[in-house]
């Protein structure tokens, strides 16, 4: 049985050069997604998230897998959305007010009743918190530019840094700061994790905007 890789079906998008920023053009795409508030570092709510996330991710591939369609693919790496309500907040990196969207992508040829039933079997072997703000639905950026950060997280300012300069030289920023991570943090040397950071551009009549990272 052969197995899809997104990620290197979708190079331009997954397998960014740390060296240089690119311009993408980012499609709609299916993901898996919960909203929340809070220090990523402390907050149950984002654990309890991401726990959900994955649950349900690698449980509707091995529903596929084993279905009729018999069809097998790589589960995506998470990733996330972030914002605050006064920018305030990131200046004095007040993590507590910071909103974030988790999410994984999704095989366009994952239907959503898939999605459904995965849910329901999750819910009944574990019955996790995060489950109930899980939804299924398409996401769109467009135009962004990106480039892949290597190190820690709280080390990620010169990175972004660049990406900002790249944008602000050519348009404006707009949307949400996006960051995908590709490392498993639970294993790698933190000097060594690998995490895209992505950033929409925006169009004449969007308002320009400024986001930070974690």
């Amino acid at each position: 049985m052969k197995k899809l890789d997104l990620k290197k079906e979708l190079k331009h998008l997954y397998q960014p050069s740390a060296k240089e920023v690119v311009e993408v053009d980012v499609p709609s795409f299916n993901y898996l997604m919960i909203d929340g508030k809070g220090d990523p570092s402390t907050s149950i709510a984002y654990s309890q998230a991401v726990e959900a996330l994955f649950s349900v991710a690698y449980t509707a591939k091995f529903m596929l897998k084993k279905g009729p369609q018999a069809l097998d693919y790589a589960v995506m790496p998470l990733e996330g959305l972030w914002w605050a309500e006064d920018m305030a907040d990131f200046i004095a990196r007040n993590k507590a007010q910071w909103q974030w969207t988790m999410m994984i992508m999704q095989p366009a040829f994952l239907e959503k009743a898939l999605i459904t039933a995965a849910i329901a079997e999750v819910q009944k072997k574990k019955n996790l918190p995060g489950l109930p703000l899980l939804r299924f639905e398409s996401f769109t950026e467009g135009r962004c530019a990106q480039i892949l950060h290597i190190g820690p997280f709280d080390q990620e300012g010169p990175t972004i840094e660049r990406l900002h300069d790249f944008i602000d030289s050519r348009a404006s920023r707009a949307g949400k700061h996006h960051e995908i991570y590709l490392s498993d943090i639970r294993r790698a040397n933190p000097q060594n994790w690998k995490t895209i950071i992505r950033h929409p551009i925006a169009n004449h009549s969007e308002p320009s905007s400024l986001f930070l990272a974690k």
